[in-house]
C-alpha cells in the first residue's frame, strides 16, 4: 500500500443521530460518533445491538431512517470513487468455490479500475500469496476472512471497516490480524472494527464505542474505559502508611474490606519507595487488574 495521504481530513468518519427502523423494530436509536484518522476504533457491543445495521448504513447499504453517516464528509454514494476510499469486510462469504482467490481479485480489480498488480501486492498482504491458486471451496473461515481482507484492499483505501474480522481465526491469525490493523492505522489510515467480545480487541484498538439496543452507552479513549490505575497494598499500619502517601501526592487512599489500602493514581514502585522512606513494612503490594471485560458487561446489561 501507498503511504498515508496529506492532512486534509480524509479518513474521518462521523455518525450523526443515525437510527434505523424496521416497521415497529428499532435497529440503532439517534447514534453518534466519530472516527479519528490514524486510529483503531473498536466498535462494541453484544449479538443484535445494531452493530451491523450501522456498518451498514455507512456503506449505503442500508438507508437510515433518519440521521447520516458520512466518511471524509461525503455520504458513501457520494464519494467518487469509493473503493479507493473505503474497504468493507461484512462477511467472509460470497465466493464463487471454484474459483481462485487470485480470479477473484482479478474481477474486483477489474470493476473497480485498478492495476492488475494490485491483486499480487494484496495475496501477500494478507498472507494468502501461496494459496492464491486453490479454489476458494476448500478453504477454511479463516482463510476466506484473509480473503476478504484482500478483497476491501483492492482500491488501496484510506479507510477499512471490518465487522466481526477473527470469525475463524486461530490465536496466530489473531495475532497477525491485530499486528496489521495497527500497521494500517499506523500510516495514517482509519479503523473501525466491530465486535461483541472487548477480549479480542482491547490490545488493538485506541477508542471505543459501546452500544445495546441502537443506543450508545460509552464512547472514548480506551484507556477512559479502563479507568485511572490502582495500586492494593497490604500492610500491618494502614493508616501510617496512608498519611505517608498524602504526603507524598497519593492522598486517594481507600480501606477495603480486605483489609488492604487501594492507592488511586499510583503505581507500585512509587508506593513502595514511599512505604520504605516512612519505615512503613509492606506484605503486599500489587497493580490492580482492570477487568474490561466485566466493565463492558455492566455497560451493556444496564442499557436501555
Amino acid at each position: 500500500m501507498t503511504a498515508a495521504r496529506g492532512d486534509d481530513g480524509s479518513g474521518r468518519i462521523t455518525v450523526q443521530r443515525l437510527t434505523k427502523r424496521f416497521g415497529p423494530v428499532s435497529a440503532v436509536e439517534d447514534l453518534s460518533f466519530a472516527v479519528e484518522r490514524g486510529t483503531v476504533t473498536g466498535f462494541l457491543g453484544p449479538n443484535g445491538s445494531g452493530k451491523t445495521t450501522t456498518l451498514r448504513m455507512l456503506l449505503g447499504l442500508v438507508a437510515p431512517t433518519s440521521g447520516e453517516a458520512r466518511i471524509n464528509a461525503l455520504r458513501f454514494g457520494e464519494l467518487p470513487h469509493p473503493a479507493r476510499v473505503v474497504g468493507a469486510v461484512l462477511e467472509a462469504q460470497g465466493f464463487h468455490p471454484a474459483r481462485t482467490p487470485r480470479a477473484h481479485l482479478a474481477a474486483c480489480a477489474a470493476a473497480i479500475r485498478v492495476p492488475d498488480a494490485a491483486v499480487g501486492h494484496v495475496l501477500r498482504a494478507v498472507g494468502l500469496d501461496t494459496a492464491a491458486n486453490r479454489p476458494v471451496g476448500g478453504f477454511s473461515l479463516g482463510m476466506k476472512q484473509r480473503l476478504s481482507l484482500a478483497t476491501a484492499l483492492l482500491g488501496d483505501p484510506q479507510v477499512l471497516v471490518l465487522d466481526e474480522p477473527a470469525n475463524g481465526l486461530d490465536p496466530e491469525g489473531i495475532a497477525w490480524l491485530r499486528a496489521f490493523v495497527r500497521g494500517f492505522a499506523g500510516q495514517g489510515r482509519t479503523v473501525l472494527v466491530s465486535s461483541h467480545a472487548l477480549a479480542e480487541v482491547e490490545q488493538t484498538v485506541d477508542h471505543v464505542v459501546v452500544i445495546n439496543r441502537g443506543h450508545c452507552v460509552h464512547q472514548g479513549p480506551l484507556a477512559r474505559l479502563r479507568g485511572r490505575p490502582r495500586v492494593l497494598v497490604a500492610t500491618p499500619d494502614p493508616a501510617r502508611l496512608a498519611e505517608a502517601l498524602a504526603k507524598a501526592g497519593m492522598p486517594e487512599v481507600e480501606a477495603r474490606r480486605d483489609g488492604r489500602l487501594a492507592v488511586t493514581g499510583a503505581d507500585p514502585a512509587r508506593v513502595g519507595d514511599v512505604a520504605l522512606a516512612a519505615g512503613v513494612a509492606l506484605h503486599g503490594l500489587e497493580a490492580e487488574r482492570v477487568d474490561l471485560e466485566q466493565l463492558y458487561f455492566g455497560l451493556t446489561a444496564g442499557a436501555r
